[in-house]
């Protein structure tokens, strides 16, 4: 796959299944990762691999999540969050370890660093013919989950990426409008 289809059709994939990514599979997913744009060669990011009981374990944090929010949390309510990192047989957490004060490094981009890195993971796994899906939504922000996967005050999570071999229907690709979104001034 040459470099400019695979960043024109890469896509999410939501149905996942077995396996999950090979060790050989995961080695170039994290080279592509460790590509990312890095100012002052910082490397703010740090990977977090669920697969198999840990992604029981990320199912508790999320249930206790939802319990710390309501207490009160139906028994569905907690199953559902608890089956939530089970629908891949892999994910990533991908970390932006934030260094604070370094002058002309401000958190936002060592944030977008980390971002980017997520993004490389995304089109290794399609290079791959894997699927990835980046999923983030409020457990990326919840106190009990950072401090479940022992984030320091100033890291981030930016992703939870759900990968796996694909499985069920393509989504078709959503075609844009560049006119839309491009501003020029000549």
């Amino acid at each position: 796959m040459d470099a400019l289809t695979l960043l024109h059709e890469r896509s999410s994939m939501g149905k996942l299944t077995e396996p999950a990514p090979s060790a050989e599979q995961l080695s170039a997913i994290y080279q592509a990762a460790l590509r990312a744009p890095d100012h002052k060669e910082l490397r703010p990011w740090r990977f977090i691999e669920f697969i198999g009981e840990g992604r029981e374990r990320l199912g508790e944090l999320f249930a206790e999540a939802e319990f710390q929010e309501d207490p009160s949390a139906s028994d569905d309510t907690l199953n559902s969050a608890r089956k939530k990192p089970l629908r891949a047989p892999m994910i990533i957490a991908v970390i932006a370890k934030v260094t604070p004060d370094i002058p002309g490094v401000p958190k936002m981009e060592q944030v977008i660093s980390a971002g980017c890195a997520a993004h490389g993971i995304l089109l290794a796994a399609h290079a791959l013919g894997l699927g990835a899906m980046w999923r983030s939504g409020k457990y990326a922000f919840d106190p009990v989950v950072r401090k479940g996967l022992s984030l320091d005050e100033n890291d981030e999570v930016v992703a939870f990426i759900y990968l796996g071999s694909l499985a069920g229907r393509h989504k078709p690709i959503a075609q844009h409008n560049q006119a839309d979104f491009v501003e020029r001034w000549d």
